[in-house]
């Protein structure tokens, strides 16, 4: 399974840059440790971790077509799910010789090499407690599907925080800092948050919200697009898509319409992993149905919804969830298709 990112750009890497194996350590913002990327691969316990990473602006341009918003005018598609290969984050904080007990350390700050002219380089953070937690599966990933990471997935070296949004997932790491604060930079402090419905560009309060972490309940149709013109067989339409849920929450089912909500019907799950229970579930679903519809219909308002295992669930219309950014459109995903004659 292949996962397509977007917590950072996939810039030219030039070449000094994707043959770097150093990774910097500052602990208590004060010491400096420098680690060879071939200390990381051989003097740690290497885990391998099954983790859906999600852009926070999965599905923004639904929402813009509600009210215009920022940012890239992503559809379905900036999800996606892989076994990661790596070193436990604890482990290597530990190693470089943090303890929590005494300190006023909060926030894990990673930085990569990646960078823009305007705001330099990538930098964001997590929270201490969620980086220390081995059963959070926090990673210092190398590997992607038992192969080196490539140059769009972040080579050599790569944050995996399971069950978090693809922004705090740094890519190109060079950096790590423990710190009281969170980092000043723009993908902390404004890109990546999920303002109320009433704020715009012209009263907008960056404090006012915190940077988005873990994810919410979401579900998307895959193999249907708005406008399609499908067949019908047996008066039934194949559907197929994934739902996802972080925080460590698994799916527990997944609900199909076809007439706006009037009735239901529920989805085969064909792929859930079942080596890891919540609250520590890493991973998507995958689903299908064969969704029945009215004989004479000529076009179908198909809609999905999931719930997870806090029956958390979708709200149905995205005017209810409008943000300025575009993050974090979790409503129901409605895809109207044509009927062929």
């Amino acid at each position: 399974m292949n996962c397509s990112l977007c917590a950072t750009t996939c810039p030219y890497l030039p070449q000094w840059m994707r043959k770097s194996t150093k990774c910097r350590s500052w602990v208590r913002g004060s010491r400096l440790l420098i680690f060879q990327l071939n200390d990381i691969k051989t003097k740690f316990k290497k885990y391998v971790v099954t983790s859906t990473i999600q852009c926070v602006g999965l599905r923004r341009k639904e929402m813009s077509q509600h009210k215009p918003t920022e940012s890239v005018q992503w559809d379905q598609g900036c999800i996606g799910t892989a076994n990661w290969g790596g070193t436990r984050l604890c482990e290597f904080l530990e190693a470089a010789g943090f303890k929590k007990e005494n300190s006023n350390v909060k926030h894990v700050i990673f930085e990569g090499l990646d960078s823009d002219s305007k705001n330099g380089n990538y930098c964001t953070s997590i929270s201490i407690e969620r980086a220390l937690d081995p059963d959070c599966d926090v990673l210092l990933a190398y590997e992607m599907n038992g192969k080196p990471l490539s140059r769009d997935h972040g080579h050599p070296l790569r944050v995996i925080v399971p069950g978090v949004a693809g922004a705090r997932q740094v890519k190109y790491l060079a950096k790590i800092t423990l710190s009281e604060k969170e980092p000043n930079s723009k993908w902390q402090q404004l890109m990546n948050k999920a303002f109320p419905p009433g704020m715009d560009a012209t009263n907008l309060d960056t404090t006012s919200m915190p940077a988005i972490q873990e994810m919410p309940v979401t579900s998307a149709i895959t193999n249907l697009m708005e406008g399609d013109t499908i067949k019908l067989h047996g008066g039934k339409i194949s559907i197929k898509g994934y739902a996802y849920s972080g925080g460590g929450s698994p799916i527990l089912r997944v609900d199909a319409s076809s007439d706006g909500g009037k009735t239901w019907h529920t989805a085969n799950i064909s792929y859930h992993h079942k080596e890891k229970k919540y609250p520590h579930h890493w991973t998507w679903s995958l689903w299908d149905i064969k969704l029945p519809v009215l004989a004479a219909a000529k076009e179908v308002d198909i809609w999905i919804k999931a719930v997870d295992s806090s029956y958390q669930t979708q709200p149905e219309t995205v005017g209810h969830i409008w943000n300025i950014g575009g993050n974090l459109n979790n409503s129901y995903h409605k895809v109207k298709v044509k009927i062929e004659a």
